[in-house]
């Protein structure tokens, strides 16, 4: 699935190209994404212009003139910029055509992501007015972590990957988040201290803005809005390497299942 990292190194590579340029018209050959596609969206979008293009979480939003429209890339979807040359396949589900002879094309395999459309504040839609802070900005921070977890029985791991309480800390991120700040996985979120607190939000920074430099995480279906995979994978300390040595202290790296997740970490050096 698309994380933090993927969805912002797409909004990254898309801006340039869709930015102040007007919408020409907009082909939607599949309604039926995890919530079905506006039938008035074409009607309601065409001939007006991009005013920004945004992230809220794993939301991209494209900021229009009377409204902003709300992608989610779902579990493997991808936005592509391409041309009316580029030949449509199976699984390209929506193209926004743009004046500038550039289309943004939405390919999903597996039909989970969104393309929805709303006139109000996107901070009020019920899909992002819940959302917690984001995890690269000042609000996300020791304090607000430590507060998070006071009587809070549940792993770390679990807590930081809430979305109500942060946003966009996926699977692979907390692994190497919590391996990076010598936590384990497994311990109850109410037991760390401020310090201990301290050096996972600033794990979980360094993590972020080190895979968005990379270009997100190349598995399984990710692929950049140039066609090219990320490759943050080649700098992955746990994250699929169960039975590897570790790093740090050479141990075999541990795989085991929270909340249906497989997580990954050394007995060693987390703690």
């Amino acid at each position: 699935m698309p994380e933090l990292p993927e969805v912002e190194t797409t909004r990254r590579g898309i801006e340039p190209h869709i930015n102040h340029q007007t919408i020409n018209d907009v082909v939607v050959r599949n309604h039926a994404l995890r919530w079905p596609i506006p039938k008035q969206l074409r009607q309601k979008i065409r001939k007006q212009q991009i005013q920004s293009v945004d992230r809220r979480g794993k939301y991209l939003l494209l900021g229009l003139e009377t409204g902003t429209v709300i992608i989610h890339l779902g579990m493997s979807g991808s936005l592509r910029i391409c041309t009316a040359n580029t030949v449509v396949e199976k699984h390209d589900h929506v193209d926004f055509i743009f004046g500038n002879n550039k289309i943004l094309r939405l390919r999903d395999p597996r039909r989970f992501g969104a393309v929805l459309w709303t006139t109000k504040q996107p901070a009020k839609h019920k899909l992002l007015s819940s959302l917690g802070p984001e995890p690269l900005e000042d609000g996300f921070n020791s304090h607000y972590l430590f507060e998070q977890t006071r009587k809070r029985s549940a792993s770390i791991k679990s807590l930081i990957m809430n979305s109500h309480i942060v946003v966009g800390v996926g699977n692979i991120y907390a692994c190497e988040s919590l391996f990076l700040a010598g936590i384990n996985p497994k311990r109850k979120a109410g037991s760390l201290s401020l310090a201990r607190c301290e050096k996972l939000v600033s794990a979980i920074k360094q993590v972020l803005a080190q895979s968005i430099t990379q270009g997100g995480t190349t598995l399984r279906d990710f692929i950049r809005e140039n066609g090219e995979p990320g490759y943050f994978a080649q700098r992955l300390f746990v994250y699929g390497r169960a039975g590897e040595p570790c790093a740090k202290c050479g141990r075999p790296i541990k795989q085991i299942t929270q909340q249906q997740r497989s997580t990954f970490y050394c007995t060693q050096c987390q703690r």
